[in-house]
């Protein structure tokens, strides 16, 4: 049964740092293609950053600012996020795709979600 299991959200000043962890069982991350996606109230799932097929995508709004990483040692994916605004306030949630590469930022090629950590930024 796969697992994902999301951390470090929080309340952070406008200009601050998070390091979300996504824990996964049941499913080898380095094998796997993982996003992160975030939401807001009333709004569709938003992709933040993908890494499929050795590549690392990222919207446009996070790039520069935000770093997708994994450590296969521990099974953990992470999204360091840098130089925070109010607008990245939202329930971030990692993913696993059903394919092992080749995925996109569509959120429906994602079959494995984790409940959500919620990040807030205060200006």
């Amino acid at each position: 049964q796969v697992q994902l299991v999301e951390s470090g959200g929080g309340l952070v000043q406008a200009g601050g740092s998070l390091r979300l962890s996504c824990a996964a069982s049941g499913l080898t991350i380095s094998i796997y293609s993982m996003a992160w996606f975030r939401q807001t109230p009333g709004k569709e799932r938003e992709f933040v950053s993908y890494f499929s097929g050795g590549s690392t995508m990222y919207a446009d709004s996070v790039k520069g600012r935000f770093t997708f990483s994994r450590d296969s040692a521990t099974n953990t994916a992470y999204l360091q996020m840098n130089s925070l605004k109010p607008e990245d306030a939202a329930v971030y949630y990692c993913a696993a795709c059903r394919f092992l590469s080749g995925c996109s930022d569509s959120a429906r090629e994602y079959v494995h979600w984790g409940q959500g950590t919620q990040v807030t930024v205060s200006s």
